[in-house]
């Protein structure tokens, strides 16, 4: 692929690509394109870890299909953004990288790493940094569609790939057969800001993902306690021992097992919530925690996160190509209260997760802001789950009103995308809707397969 589509005959980028061919060639349509989300996560990787998952790649659809994956330029096996020499280098880096800030007295150091990585980057990533954002991934992705023969590009978009693929439609409006986007988000929240939010509102803090968190974090606390024995959280009141644990966390870190928990690190995990499979686990930590509130906690060398790819360096050139943000720290230090105390326990976390972009310096003069409602030769599905932590269901429907073809489908479940809730009755929508292009009847919705908790 050219490295600048400014300049398509200059220097060019290599594309790691994957494919699950069709089942049955006979009857085969052509060839679905995923974006499993990120930005910075493996397509390789994961379609060859959830090809297979029945509740995201059914056996009829498989059928008819080659289901092809790539790494996205700047990402992985493709031509990458290596902000490091080494691995044991970035390794110790991210190892050395504080928690996320629970007070004032923490942000200064909280920004400073966050400006040394936006600078590691700069002086370590080349000429690849200034042309990552999504709109030259999708003028990637039309090749991509040139080079498997089909006249029509057919679609599924995870979390960030709703993004990829709204700005594919509205740059190749013509050229879409089928779309699905699952997990949408507000794509012009996500790029400029509404009115003048891009330079005044940090990026998830203006996506109200804090939000979307508190939500789902209750809609846990609700199944938990219906579920009786089977969730670990379950006596007494989940909610007041919820409380208990917050409030002792701020005091010092607790101990469970020899490991210590600080109340960062007990928000970031109870906040997982995208993998509703997962809830179970989560339940059981917090009653440790709850069990182990009044012990004198030893605090433990930290350990610093093994990263084996460049995920967390791709997801913040990407990201911060894509979208406007303030720049002035206050206004994160100011948020980062405010939203504390408007979204209790969960507030933060939306306004400091992406801070390294208020540093970032390296531009894509290529990247797309807008417009988003170019008419397409196809309507778009736009699929949300009634609770999901990190696309909220009302910026789903605001994506959607911004396009100008799209019908919102919502499934009763909670967590993120149906990547994470496994739902037979949604997959067959999406399905019908990537065979046939028939959209489900206004107003249907679907159940999930089983509770978290079952």
């Amino acid at each position: 692929m050219p490295l600048d589509y400014d300049r398509p005959a200059g220097k060019k980028i290599s594309l790691a690509l994957i494919k699950l061919p069709a089942t049955d060639q006979a009857k085969r349509i052509g060839t679905l394109f995923v974006n499993f989300g990120g930005p910075g996560a493996s397509g390789l990787q994961r379609l060859r870890e959830r090809g297979k998952w029945s509740w995201l790649f059914s056996e009829q659809l498989r059928a008819r299909f080659d289901v092809v994956s790539w790494d996205p330029r700047g990402i992985a096996n493709s031509t990458a953004v290596r902000c490091f020499d080494s691995v044991e280098e970035q390794q110790a880096f991210f190892g050395s990288f504080p928690e996320m800030p629970t007070d004032p007295s923490g942000m200064p150091a909280f920004f400073e790493k966050s400006k040394e990585l936006a600078y590691q980057c700069e002086t370590k990533a080349g000429d690849i940094l200034e042309h990552v954002s999504t709109a030259n991934t999708a003028r990637d992705l039309d090749l991509l569609r040139r080079a498997v023969g089909d006249a029509k590009l057919t679609y599924h978009g995870i979390s960030y790939g709703t993004h990829l693929g709204a700005t594919y439609a509205n740059l190749f409006p013509d050229k879409i057969r089928a779309m699905a986007f699952d997990g949408t988000m507000d794509f012009v929240g996500n790029a400029t800001g509404h009115g003048d939010d891009g330079r005044k509102v940090p990026l998830d803090t203006r996506q109200d993902v804090a939000t979307g968190i508190a939500q789902t974090f209750e809609q846990f606390l609700r199944l938990c306690t219906e579920a009786g024995p089977k969730c670990a959280f379950s006596s007494g009141d989940p909610k007041a021992k919820w409380a208990a644990i917050t409030a002792r966390a701020k005091q010092g870190p607790i101990t469970v097992d020899g490991q210590a928990w600080t109340y960062s690190a007990i928000v970031n995990t109870a906040a997982d919530l995208s993998d509703s499979r997962g809830w179970p686990d989560i339940a059981v930590l917090l009653q440790s925690l709850y069990d182990a509130r009044n012990t004198v906690a030893r605090v433990a060398a930290k350990q610093g996160e093994q990263y084996t790819s460049n995920r967390t360096e791709a997801f913040n050139a990407i990201q911060c190509s894509d979208s406007d943000v303030p720049t002035d720290p206050e206004v994160y230090a100011r948020y980062a209260e405010s939203e504390d105390a408007r979204v209790p326990d969960f507030g933060r976390i939306a306004v400091l997760d992406m801070m390294s972009c208020a540093f970032w310096r390296a531009k894509d003069d290529d990247r797309y802001t807008g417009p988003w409602n170019r008419w397409t030769s196809a309507p778009i599905l736009v699929l949300n789950n009634r609770y999901d932590p990190s696309t909220p269901l009302h910026g789903a429907q605001d994506g959607a009103a911004e396009l100008a073809r799209a019908r919102v489908f919502v499934t009763e479940g909670y967590g993120h995308s149906s990547m994470y809730v496994p739902s037979t009755c949604t997959e067959q929508v999406k399905r019908e809707y990537l065979i046939s292009g028939t959209l489900p009847a206004p107003g249907k919705t679907c159940g999930i397969d089983a509770s978290p908790f079952s």
